[in-house]
């Protein structure tokens, strides 16, 4: 089933030019993980990625994400990635899918939120009525994050916004002032030049 979901991921890379994980299928995590990648492809963008039933569910925010609960971030899915791809950090070739440094910006456990009438429902089935709500617990982004669909494939769009919560903070720009990985320390720039 994972292989399915991974086809058009695996479709769109040559493995034997891009470092990037073809994805060998690894376990689910104990606790499902989110990560965020800061990607210099031909435009500047974060990955907000989801582990959800052994891969995950993408989407590119051109922005990156916001911790005010004013601020709606557009969300425009992508493929499905393998759950080995939230530690990749490195250089995509020029000439391949997505050319340019991606680092690891943020990443830790996640809990669903997402109810229906008081009623837990999975993120997958919240994913796909267009509405889901989380709990991110990372080193840079904490508290409840929604995601909202408001315009259907084929140029699906969603919207990233940060819930009003104990972990809201207007004042704090998050992208402009935590720019570096939280796996090594490095900017975009040491990362696109094969520092550290």
């Amino acid at each position: 089933m994972t292989k399915d979901f991974l086809k058009s991921y695996q479709e769109k890379r040559r493995f034997n030019r891009t470092p990037e994980p073809a994805g060998s299928g690894r376990a689910p995590s104990a606790q499902p993980i989110f990560v965020i990648q800061k990607h210099l492809a031909s435009h500047l963008h974060y990955d907000f990625r989801l582990e959800v039933d052994g891969v995950l569910k993408s989407w590119a925010v051109p922005k990156g994400p916001s911790t005010d609960p004013k601020d709606k971030r557009l969300a425009v899915p992508t493929e499905d990635h393998p759950l080995e791809y939230a530690g990749f950090e490195g250089v995509i070739p020029e000439g391949e899918y997505g050319a340019g440094a991606v680092m690891v910006w943020d990443t830790g456990p996640y809990r669903n939120l997402t109810e229906k009438k008081g009623v837990p429902m999975p993120l997958a089935e919240a994913l796909e009525h267009g509405h889901a709500k989380v709990w991110l617990e990372g080193r840079k982004l904490r508290g409840g994050y929604a995601l909202t669909r408001f315009k259907r494939a084929p140029d699906e769009n969603w919207l990233l916004v940060k819930t009003d919560d104990e972990e809201a903070d207007p004042s704090r720009n998050v992208v402009k002032n935590e720019p570096n990985s939280v796996l090594t320390g490095r900017s975009l720039e040491e990362i696109a030049r094969g520092e550290g």
